[in-house]
Parts: C-alpha cells; structure tokens; sequence
C-alpha cells in the first residue's frame, strides 16, 4: 500500500516545493520593490525640502532686496507686489502637489507583471 502512495507523493512534494519556492522568490521581489521605493520617495522629500527651503529664502531676501530699494517713495506697494507674488508662486506649488500626489504609484508593478506572468504561462502549459 505505501509503494503505491510513493509515486502519487514524490510529484505533489516537488509541485508543492515549487510552490513554495516561487511564493518565496515573488515575496523577495515585493520587498525589494518596496525597500527601493522607500528609497526614492526619502530622497525625493529630502531634496524637495531642501529646494523649498532655499527658494524660501531667496524670495524672501529679493522682497527684502526690493523693499529696501523702494523705500523712499514705493515701500508699501514693493511689499504689496511682493506679497502677491509670494502667494500666487505658493498656489502653483500646491496645484502642482495635488498633481503629483493623483498619479498612480509604480509600487509593485514589476512583481505583479511577474504573477501575471507565471498565470500566462500555467494556463499555456498543457496537461498531462
């Protein structure tokens, strides 16, 4: 009776290591996708805050720049023109968040093109 099992579970044990083995091999995949995006999205707020910061400071040195030349006879309006400039220059930058922010994220992308992948080709696979 065991001899008869023999065959029927050497094939199930493989197909079942098989199984196993590529769930490991895609889980590998999702992590390493998932530790690079973490990756870009730290350096891209790295850089980003970096790059506001500067900016930041540059505007407000030009309105400082700008007010100090215009002192004797156009303070207020230097100030005022400035102001405006500042707000608009911030309400594009926040458009332009709300943008980015809507794409889709590329997270995962490769891995599920993978499991897509091996169902094409099970389905392909002909039977016994």
């Amino acid at each position: 009776m065991s001899d008869a099992k023999e065959p029927v579970s050497g094939p199930l044990r493989r197909l079942g290591v098989s199984l196993l083995t590529l769930g490991r091999i895609r889980l590998e995949l999702f992590a390493i996708e998932a530790h690079e995006e973490k990756e870009r999205i730290a350096g891209v707020l790295l850089w980003a805050v970096f790059a506001a910061l500067l900016a930041g400071f540059g505007l407000l040195m030009l309105t400082v720049l700008i007010t100090v030349a215009l002192w004797d006879s156009y303070r207020l309006l230097a100030l005022g023109v400035s102001t405006a400039v500042l707000l608009a220059a911030a309400g594009f930058a926040l458009v332009k968040l709300k943008g980015l922010i809507a794409l889709p994220s590329t997270l995962f992308q490769a891995s599920i093109a993978e499991l897509r992948d091996d169902a094409d080709a099970l389905r392909r696979r002909p039977g016994p």
